[in-house]
């Protein structure tokens, strides 16, 4: 498959790196074309990679993850066309944390809205499915590092989108998937982010994550 990982940051090479080892080919989007970290991400990653402007990723793209900061992603979106985006599903990974005054960070929007939401809202014949924003990204891409049994939600009003995106986390190792339902949930699932770096700061790792015992 196409995939379109729109942020050159450390998760959209670490997520890129992974869907290419799946075999899958990936163009990573960045503003412009001279993002230097883009450029040498394609260029380490092998024939499956390249590297564009977000316009481009997105309509190279049959799925597309959102690996931008969660402040920048509707501004990010707004490069690539409405035919380059309707009818595909994004993961949307980014989480709408402010570090502009320091530690802790603040989230942008909560409570009665969230990133996952207004990206709907702003695009809504693209179909958004939230996924992968509670863990660091080393699990996301390698659950294994994790050890015992432990969850990964997602959400989003599309069904086909979610099993889509359902067996794309299967791919990676991902046993325990747990759909909480539409888009709306994407709220409660950023909101875990200010829990979970309290969480990193006592355990002094990232690699640990939510296990929900019934």
């Amino acid at each position: 498959m196409n995939i379109g990982v729109l942020g050159t940051g450390i998760v959209g090479q670490t997520i890129g790196h992974r869907l290419i080892e799946l075999g899958h080919k990936v163009m990573m989007g960045s503003r412009t074309a001279d993002n230097r970290a883009g450029l040498v991400w394609a260029k380490a990653a092998g024939s499956s990679a390249s590297f564009g402007v977000y316009g481009e990723a997105a309509k190279f793209g049959e799925m597309l993850f959102n690996c931008t900061s969660g402040t920048g992603s509707l501004s990010a979106l707004e490069f690539a066309k409405a035919a380059d985006l309707n009818n595909k599903v994004l993961i949307d990974v980014a989480n709408p944390l402010d570090y502009s005054r320091g530690t802790p960070a603040t989230l942008t929007v909560s409570n009665t809205d969230s990133l996952g939401e207004q990206i709907q809202r702003h695009h809504p014949l693209l179909k958004v499915v939230k996924a992968l924003n509670t863990m660091n990204v080393d699990v996301m891409v390698h659950p294994e590092r994790v050890r015992g049994a432990h969850d990964v939600f997602i959400c989003g009003n599309d069904g086909v989108a979610k099993a889509t995106v359902t067996k794309l986390l299967t791919e990676m190792g991902w046993e325990s998937i747990i759909d909480l339902g539409d888009i709306t949930n994407a709220r409660g699932m950023e909101m875990a982010l200010p829990l979970w770096i309290s969480l990193q700061k006592k355990l002094g790792t990232n690699i640990f994550n939510f296990k929900i015992a019934k």
